[in-house]
């Protein structure tokens, strides 16, 4: 049985976490506040662009461009969002266990495909495999801005472009609540379901140049916003994905805290019964 020095110790130490997890906690539910007012203002503008790129596409039957065109399959891009930070809960894990299944099923060779990745979770993880890891961005801030992505997501845009790969896939976890964040896939590239993925009723635009010059500079912006908004409700997901996990363990403190105390008082009690009970048997000795 533990001395009653020991529990005691780990209470005080116990006490001390629970402190720095509540902590943690507040400072995440602070950035998901701005996190989600973030990426909530993103939303017009992406349906604004879809809506623009997509009325382009189809209004204009004779615009082509690779961006918009399917072409075979040799190697497969995947960009990759996952935290610079852990204690997070599942957050990093529920991405990286999909992305590597994922491989596994469509790749027999590391040549067959190329990882674009942002956090330094993800790098770690896939660097550690010896997986083929061609781009890494670490350090982006909690309220990362489109200046801070913008060199990863036109290079990401341009290994296509150039024939780096064929097909480019995204993974990030979707911000539903504070309490849910799904783990989603969205293909990328080429832009071939912009059209289906366009909710809303096409307007009907004049063009000034023409329509393509116009996707000459459009398509791109719009595939790096894709990369963007998908940051912002990554973003958004991981302080909602801390702040739940530091809410969890300061519970689990908290419980942990009530079972050493009542382990403590326990065998102080039992110290001190056992202590009158030496004294009794003294003093019925002398007498």
């Amino acid at each position: 049985m533990a001395s009653l020095r020991d529990i005691k110790t780990r209470i005080t130490s116990t006490k001390k976490t629970s402190q720095i997890t509540k902590a943690m906690e507040m400072v995440s539910a602070s950035k998901l506040n701005r996190a989600e007012t973030n990426a909530k203002a993103f939303v017009p503008y992406m349906e604004k662009i879809q809506e623009v790129v997509a009325s382009i596409a189809l209004g204009s039957k004779d615009v082509t461009h690779p961006m918009l065109v399917s072409r075979p399959v040799k190697k497969t891009g995947y960009l990759v969002i996952t935290s610079d930070r852990g204690l997070a809960g599942a957050y990093n894990s529920s991405i990286l266990r999909l992305v590597s299944n994922k491989i596994k099923e469509r790749h027999s060779s590391k040549d067959e495909y190329v990882i674009i990745a942002v956090g330094r979770m993800g790098r770690d993880y896939f660097l550690h495999r010896g997986m083929n890891v061609a781009l890494d961005i670490v350090g982006l801030p909690d309220q990362p801005s489109f200046s801070d992505i913008k060199d990863i997501a036109n290079k990401a845009v341009s290994f296509f472009s150039e024939g780096m790969y064929d097909e480019l896939y995204m993974y990030y976890n979707h911000f539903v609540s504070a309490i849910q964040q799904d783990v989603t896939e969205k293909k990328v590239l080429p832009l071939t379901d912009i059209a289906t993925s366009s909710s809303q009723k096409l307007t009907a635009y004049e063009f000034e140049p023409a329509a393509e010059d116009i996707m000459e500079v459009l398509l791109p912006q719009y595939a790096e916003s894709l990369i963007y908004g998908a940051l912002l409700d990554g973003k958004a997901s991981e302080h909602a994905a801390r702040m739940s996990a530091m809410k969890t363990a300061t519970d689990n403190a908290k419980e942990l805290i009530d079972t050493l105390t009542l382990q403590y008082n326990r065998a102080r009690q039992a110290a001190i019964t056992q202590e009158i009970t030496e004294i009794v048997g003294g003093v019925a000795a002398l007498e």
